[in-house]
């Protein structure tokens, strides 16, 4: 019997050693679920162990094909530039490897239901109609990235009598928390609930919930509620395996209707074609950090 192709798992990448712990449980469990199946996972940026040393740990074990799976909510600039670039420089380093590449996981009906999950246990028997959800992404200077959360943000809402449910990015997007909450405000909400989009703990989410927590304190008239992020789920770990399926199989469906790169948006013609460079995100920490350690300097044109 031929052995299937590995699993490789790309995170982001946190500075909080929580969310990087969180990430690394997350990959044990899924090598503890599948023991046929070799499975490694490594991370774009800010934490151990980075994506080359998981490469390098499967091939080690004999692994010559991949499918890589992006442990991320929304197609932005990891899953689109970064990780492509990752991996093709993999290539280089071990000849005669060869990989697919799956797609990101959100905004998969698994996943709504997860969020729906976490909305009640902070709601409790509070009447849904009556409670405004504000769905918080990390923030992207990718608008098709930022569209998906705002299409993760519909989704929640349809058929759920939720009252509304609106939208906020911790960084690089309007609006910002405070001015997500101020919008559910002026719309006439009493009951807030602040939900992360986020798989794992971690720098952004911490200050999601600290942002919230001082805009509630600013106005002690209204409910305001934080929930938890997503969390290693079983739904999460069952998704994660069928995107590993779809890479598998060839069967990719990269989100290209809207993207920059391909599409020419208004305000964004310039992006059209251009190669993607790895990029630095000014929130992801506070401070100031390289990324030469891991990029190197490499361009590729937009893979799909």
């Amino acid at each position: 019997m031929t052995t299937p192709p590995a699993l490789l798992i790309a995170g982001h990448g946190t500075r909080d050693d929580a969310g990087a712990e969180a990430f690394r449980d997350f990959v044990r469990e899924l090598g503890r679920r599948h023991p046929g199946l070799p499975v490694a996972g490594g991370f774009i940026e800010l934490s151990p162990p980075p994506l080359g040393e998981a490469v390098t740990e499967l091939v080690e074990q004999g692994v010559r094909r991949f499918a890589a799976v992006p442990l991320m909510l929304v197609s932005a600039g990891h899953a689109k530039g970064d990780i492509p670039a990752a991996l093709a420089r993999e290539k280089e380093r071990h000849p005669g490897i060869s990989y697919t590449y799956g797609r990101p996981l959100g905004p998969h009906p698994a996943l709504l239901n997860v969020l729906e999950r976490r909305l009640e246990e902070v709601l409790g028997d509070t009447d849904r109609s009556e409670v405004t959800v504000l769905l918080v992404g990390r923030g992207s200077t990718d608008p098709d990235a930022n569209a998906e959360v705002f299409k993760a943000a519909r989704l929640l809402w349809e058929g759920r009598g939720y009252g509304g449910v609106e939208t906020a990015f911790v960084s690089l997007a309007a609006p910002d928390v405070p001015s997500g909450l101020d919008r559910c405000a002026a719309l006439g909400a009493r009951s807030i609930v602040v939900l992360p989009y986020f798989l794992f703990t971690g720098i952004l989410p911490d200050r999601v919930r600290q942002q919230t927590g001082e805009w509630a304190a600013a106005h002690p008239n209204l409910d305001v509620r934080s929930a938890d992020v997503i969390g290693p789920e079983p739904e999460l770990l069952d998704l994660v395996m069928e995107r590993y399926e779809e890479a598998v199989k060839g069967d990719l469906r990269m989100n290209c209707d809207s993207c920059v790169y391909r599409i020419a948006l208004p305000g964004f013609e310039d992006k059209v074609g251009l190669p993607q460079q790895p990029h630095f995100h000014p929130d992801d920490d506070g401070h100031h950090h390289g990324h030469g350690h891991h990029h190197g300097g490499h361009s590729h044109s937009h893979a799909h």
